[in-house]
């Protein structure tokens, strides 16, 4: 086979160091668009650094990928299913992209590949970051809180606001809130404002796509992230990558009054390992249509019971530290269960809880805190 021409590009790559960054981006660009471009991401090759980059118009992101020997510095647009299937089916480990006039030609050792070449220039700009006033959090933060907030929210609502995840930013804090109007988790821990950036009057609510994708796509080893917020959107740099997006508009709830006042409550702790697995024998009788479980509070026992007509009974014991008085809330298994999951077996939760017309609160020692709403429940 002879495709030669005149090279425009020519690399030599790493094959899984670009599949790993290359599916990352290709995350961004939409499968379905009426802009058939958006469906490449962009390889823009110096002698530096090769910099990939997709965008959907709501979310953009730009991405560093290590491994590359640049014979000629060039760009071109890489169809995200054609070049991605490549990149994923190939078992060398070196592959050679290089661009001509007529297409883009992909190599392996027995292998050869011409794909269509679309121009580059007609790509959108993908915004890099040149911000002097941000936040830096720590990575190992920020991942949690994307991962303890990320599933409270409802894309599915009317108010587009519960769609997104809030960040606040103080001067020495970040603060993430998600809620879908019946649970509400909110994560915080320390943060450093550079440059005077504060969110100020503005509501930064981050889109869920977005926020899952800044956690992907943090996989460096890098200490800190950037991150500057303006009006209409977020910018978040890691060592390897920059991702842009739109925020999403709306009003979020108040949702410091949500959290309920504490005066007349119990407070009691609780392993959460145990107390995990107990809710799932408990759950094992719950339905689509009878999820509330029945947390029974009494002198040193937290009893869990389910009930479905159609399917049977439970009732599980737990040890706990309480002498009081009792008390019967009624919650949705899955809601306490989506807490107990992003958290260390071993570690200790505290619950407050008030009577069965209260929301239940859920706190650890570093910073999350967790409400549910409680069920009525039919006798």
């Amino acid at each position: 086979m002879d495709l030669q021409k005149d090279e425009l590009m020519k690399i030599t790559c790493d094959r899984e160091q670009l599949l790993a960054a290359f599916m990352t981006a290709a995350t961004v660009a939409p499968s379905r668009s009426p802009k058939s471009i958006l469906r490449n991401v962009k390889l823009e090759v110096t002698s530096e650094m090769t910099t990939l980059m997709a965008t959907d118009m709501e979310v953009g992101i730009r991405i560093e990928v290590g491994g590359i020997e640049v014979d000629k510095p060039g760009t071109i647009l890489a169809s995200v299913i054609l070049l991605g299937s490549i990149l994923r089916e190939s078992n060398d480990d070196k592959l050679t992209i290089e661009s001509d006039e007529n297409g883009t030609i992909v190599r392996g050792e027995r292998s050869e590949f011409k794909l269509p070449a679309e121009n580059p220039d007609e790509f959108p700009a993908v915004a890099g970051f040149s911000e002097e006033a941000y936040h830096e959090v720590p990575v190992r933060l920020f991942k949690e809180l994307v991962r303890r907030t990320l599933f409270a929210t409802d894309a599915e609502s009317s108010r587009y606001a519960l769609g997104g995840v809030l960040l606040e930013m103080e001067e020495d804090k970040i603060t993430a809130v998600a809620t879908d109007g019946r649970r509400l988790a909110k994560m915080e821990g320390s943060a450093k404002s550079v440059g005077g950036h504060g969110a100020g009057d503005t509501m930064t609510i981050v889109p869920s796509r977005a926020m899952q994708l800044m956690e992907r796509a943090l996989t460096d080893s890098g200490d800190e992230i950037q991150i500057a917020a303006h009006a209409n959107d977020i910018m978040v740099r890691s060592p390897r990558a920059t991702i842009y997006a739109r925020l999403v508009e709306g009003r979020f709830p108040k949702w410091r009054e949500v959290f309920p006042s504490r005066r007349e409550s119990v407070q009691i702790e609780v392993a959460v390992g145990p107390f995990y697995s107990t809710l799932r024998q408990a759950a094992i009788v719950a339905s689509e249509d009878s999820r509330g479980i029945d947390f029974t509070f009494d002198k040193g026992t937290l009893i869990l019971a389910g009930s479905t007509a159609e399917v049977g009974q439970s009732r599980v014991e737990l040890p706990i530290a309480y002498d009081g008085e009792a008390i019967k809330v009624t919650m949705d298994h899955r809601y306490v269960a989506d807490f107990l999951k992003v958290l260390d077996s071993d570690k200790p939760i505290t619950i407050d809880i008030q009577d069965a017309e209260s929301a239940a609160l859920f706190t650890t020692d570093d910073g999350y805190g967790y409400v549910v709403m409680p069920l009525a429940r039919e006798q």
